[in-house]
């Protein structure tokens, strides 16, 4: 058998994340990813050199889009001989994509891939209804002019010009991703004071980690945008008592609000990987590895939490690498809702959860909360969803630069019932 090797993280770019409607109101998935991917090939000497390969993706996108990887890649300056992979995991899709890349690099199928996702909500595509889309489809089939006209004009009536608002409501359930994590809420007894102090936690983390420059390598400027613009230093309960609940608007017992919610956001993230033997080559830094990951999946449909798949992610992980909470020295926990995180961390230490759902026969315990996110999370950055395993892996690798010894876990939820983690360990 092969001999594994090490996948090093290299470096990471971002750009600032924005609300929806704001500072990218102009830009697109194709011109975001470009950015970040010209960015990283800036900083580590790649333009015009060949990657063995990009894996990159969006969520929400346009039929233009069908080749995202390979056309962002090219933008870039990338050698034209760097192959580009497209995929989509929801919420997980940049993670995923280096979990992939880093299988190949381990294997020695490869020893160099870029993992990056885009996404923007400002560049939402607007859709006609099935029976207009069939009569302009019928009309472009036609072959003359007459019978164009006719495909067109045939029983055609306004209503049919109605577009169909852009959802990311779940196929199977017709509840949106906040709906469901209220169902995870009162399932869990998870109250809003405890939400809404973590999302206050997690802007004053991400608010210190700019003040102390974390974020000065890891940030290129777009569109003049120079830093996230949902980052909130005042952010403090009192602001936070003030918001309405968001998606249980009229039982009285919602809890999730726009405070401790994600917005709709914009944004790109890209990160380098590498075999050992290729970074140094090229006199690269090695900023942290990646040891291994999981992505796992649940029954939400059938009343499993929407978003509770990450449990069941870390635990088989944790489980395959032989490793405990005990062992972990940071943990990055996407903050897709506050409510998300803390029923995480509620069904990690009850006994019931980890034997029926996880096969455990005791729990996993409790996680130190100074562990937890300690430069902000996705609450205070924003989430433009390809983009966030991405910017998470980036952090995480320059949160361990330098360090002996450490170990890092991170964990995103996505829609679809899904859950991907990875580990990350310091290189020294």
């Amino acid at each position: 058998m092969t001999e594994l090797k090490r996948v090093a993280i290299v470096g990471s770019a971002r750009i600032p994340f924005a609300r929806g409607g704001t500072a990218y109101a102009d830009e697109t998935n194709l011109s975001m990813l470009g950015t970040v991917l010209g960015a990283l090939a800036d900083k580590f000497g790649l333009k015009g050199q060949k990657v063995d390969e990009v894996i990159a993706g969006a969520v929400i996108n346009h039929s233009r889009d069908f080749n995202i990887a390979r056309e962002a890649l090219l933008d870039a300056g990338l050698s034209p001989r760097t192959p580009g992979t497209t995929m989509q995991i929801a919420c997980g899709t940049s993670l995923q994509a280096a979990l992939v890349l880093a299988a190949k690099i381990a294997t020695g199928q490869i020893e160099s891939g870029i993992a990056a996702g885009s996404d923007t909500v400002s560049d939402s595509p607007i859709v006609f209804g099935s029976k207009f889309q069939h009569r302009l489809l019928s009309a472009n089939a036609a072959k003359t002019t007459g019978q164009k006209v006719k495909a067109f004009t045939k029983g055609f009536s306004f209503g049919e010009l109605a577009p169909v608002a852009p959802s990311v409501n779940e196929p199977r359930t017709g509840l949106s991703m906040g709906q469901h994590c209220e169902l995870m809420a009162r399932e869990w007894g998870i109250g809003r004071q405890e939400q809404d102090a973590l999302a206050v936690t997690s802007h004053r983390n991400a608010a210190a980690a700019y003040d102390e420059g974390f974020h000065d390598d890891l940030l290129v400027q777009c569109a003049g945008l120079v830093r996230d613009n949902n980052v909130r230093a005042d952010a403090n309960m009192d602001k936070m008592a003030t918001l309405k609940p968001a998606f249980d608007k009229s039982s009285g017992h919602g809890t999730l609000t726009a405070g401790n919610s994600t917005p709709l956001t914009d944004g790109a993230a890209a990160v380098l990987l590498a075999s050992e033997d290729w970074a140094k080559a090229r006199g690269l830094p090695i900023l942290a590895y990646i040891t291994t990951g999981r992505v796992a999946g649940n029954d939400f449909a059938h009343g499993e939490g929407l978003l509770m798949a990450p449990t069941i992610a870390v635990s088989e992980m944790l489980q395959k690498a032989g490793l405990g909470f005990a062992d972990i020295d940071y943990f990055e926990l996407h903050e897709a809702f506050a409510a998300q995180v803390l029923c995480t961390l509620k069904a990690w230490k009850d006994p019931v959860y980890c034997k029926d759902v996880l096969g455990r026969e005791t729990v996993m315990g409790e996680i130190d909360p100074a562990k937890i996110n300690t430069k902000g999370s996705s609450l205070a950055y924003g989430h433009p969803f390809a983009a966030t395993g991405a910017r998470i892996l980036g952090l995480t690798a320059k949160l361990l630069e330098g360090q002996v010894n450490k170990k890092a876990l991170i964990s995103v939820c996505t829609a679809g019932g899904m859950g991907v983690a990875a580990l990350v360990e310091s290189a020294q």
